[in-house]
């Protein structure tokens, strides 16, 4: 048996009060490891009726807990004539200030702090075994009110027992400090080598995207000077080959300059202003009029609020939505497109656009964002699989969200948010 495991010749006997069965199991590890007896109760109440029976050394007790929580049973413990000499060391997080009002209240006589550190909870239950008999619990201290946070609290614990609980509070304090520093040193050291790998990733994308234009062109030039060569040459099928040659040196030249744009996204600065929107979209529908040309597409443009973001990239957002809304609407005649303003919160802003295409499957809407993913063949809709990328990219720069709904044949509604107010962009130059 361990040092620890007597506190002069009486085996120190611990009572665990814990619901939670891992953290119970956890305790009782700990604690067998170092010699001592110990006994685990689900909750309060039977954790009371544990330590009549059995009078512990030392009772170990969660906090939050049900039908009797750790306040309770330690105010209880110390009410009962056979039992108030048993210290009582509750387990919490210190996450709330009263926590430490609550303990001296109830006069418990430590902390622990959760999650459980080893060498911390070992030094904690040898400190309180060691005192126990230094106070006189029959002697409680002058009744002192204490008014905290809206309520009034009545203490009647001793000058000694006080004075061990407010050094564990700053222990424990001290402690948590630590494991936040350690936590944010190690947070920072991740963000820097993520930083580091999305530079190198953007910057490697960056390159092959524009060392791969050069060839293609080589490719495609060839390919079209041999369809426009003399018929007499050429078979049927082989001219077929060659345009099909070009149709897909034509969809990977798109592909590299959706890759490049993708690559530019992260490495632009983000130039953040109060936006009018409604001029905004203008400018947006006189850009994407050609893909539009003479489609049946009825409109509905619904007031926008004042947006506060990177014009050109806000602008970015908008012809990618509607492009995707105005592709995908194709086969409906008349199709509907309809940009709107879901909601406007003091956090954010959430935009709509919604149209009554093909529509999605609502299983696959988690891969609508993913780049290069499509939901439909080459065949079917062009494209490459880029656009919402971008759109969710942006976005997320901006501190939105992205999402969409959607169900087949019944059409789409993508959404993305933006904060409604932008630390400094007072200051910035409206964008009319």
């Amino acid at each position: 048996m361990n040092s620890t495991s007597k506190i002069t010749d009486v085996p120190v006997e611990i009572l665990i009060a814990e619901d939670s069965p891992t953290q119970a199991q956890q305790l009782l590890h700990i604690l067998e490891q170092q010699g001592y007896c110990v006994t685990h109760a689900a909750n309060g109440r039977l954790a009371l009726e544990a330590a009549r029976r059995s009078k512990p050394t030392l009772i170990i007790s969660d906090v939050i807990m049900p039908e009797m929580d750790g306040y309770e049973l330690c105010r209880s413990i110390k009410s009962e004539p056979g039992l108030r000499n048993t210290p009582v060391i509750l387990v919490t997080t210190l996450s709330d200030p009263q926590d430490v009002i609550r303990g001296l209240e109830c006069r418990a006589d430590n902390f622990i702090l959760k999650p459980y550190d080893e060498h911390h909870l070992l030094n904690r239950v040898q400190f309180v075994l060691m005192n126990r008999g230094t106070g006189n619990a029959e002697q409680t201290g002058m009744p002192v009110e204490v008014f905290f946070n809206g309520q009034n609290y009545l203490i009647t614990a001793d000058r000694l027992r006080i004075l061990n609980l407010l050094l564990s509070t700053y222990d424990a304090a001290i402690q948590r400090n630590k494991e936040v520093t350690l936590a944010k040193d190690d947070l920072h050291r991740l963000n820097t080598k993520l930083e580091a790998a999305n530079d190198e990733l953007e910057a490697f994308a960056h390159t092959v995207s524009h060392d791969l234009r050069a060839p293609l062109r080589h490719i495609r030039s060839y390919a079209q000077y041999l369809t426009r060569s003399d018929s007499s040459t050429l078979s049927e099928p082989d001219r077929e080959f060659l345009e099909h040659i070009v149709g897909a040196t034509e969809r990977m030249n798109r592909l590299i300059e959706d890759l490049l744009a993708f690559s530019r996204m992260g490495m632009s600065d983000l130039r953040q202003v109060s936006i009018n929107p409604q001029s905004l979209l203008d400018e947006v529908f006189r850009q994407i009029q050609p893909e539009i040309g003479m489609r049946n597409i009825v409109w509905k443009r619904n007031p926008l609020p004042s947006l506060q973001a990177d014009p050109a990239l806000l602008r970015q957002v908008f012809i990618n939505l509607l492009l995707n809304a105005v592709k995908y609407s194709r086969p409906r005649n008349p199709a509907e497109i309809e940009i709107g303003c879901l909601a406007e919160t003091p956090d954010e802003i959430v935009i709509f656009i919604r149209d009554n295409g093909v529509g999605f499957d609502m299983k696959y809407a988690n891969k609508l964002f993913g780049v290069f993913q499509r939901l439909h063949r080459q065949e079917e809709f062009e494209g490459t699989g880029v656009g919402l990328a971008n759109v969710r990219r942006i976005i997320a720069r901006h501190g939105g969200r992205t999402w969409a709904e959607g169900k087949i044949d019944y059409g789409a509604t993508f959404y993305f948010t933006l904060p409604s107010k932008v630390p400094g962009i007072a200051n910035e130059q409206r964008l009319a």
